[in-house]
């Protein structure tokens, strides 16, 4: 009787969807946050040098 309760139980499969979609939104989250990171890391670098100009140029 129990392993037949235990073959019609679907909240074991329900937590393993779950969890394969929340890996795939991981997966598209870290490969779009390596591609923005390369072009904002040239922004961050433009800024500091600005600020760093404007710094030294004061009396």
């Amino acid at each position: 009787m129990k392993l037949k309760t235990l073959f019609s139980d679907n909240r074991g499969a329900t937590a393993i969807e779950y969890g394969l979609i929340v890996a795939l939104i991981a997966l598209a989250m870290i490969g779009a946050l390596r591609m923005l990171g390369g072009g904002t890391g040239g922004m961050w670098t433009i800024i500091s040098d600005k600020f760093t100009e404007a710094v030294d140029s004061q009396p």
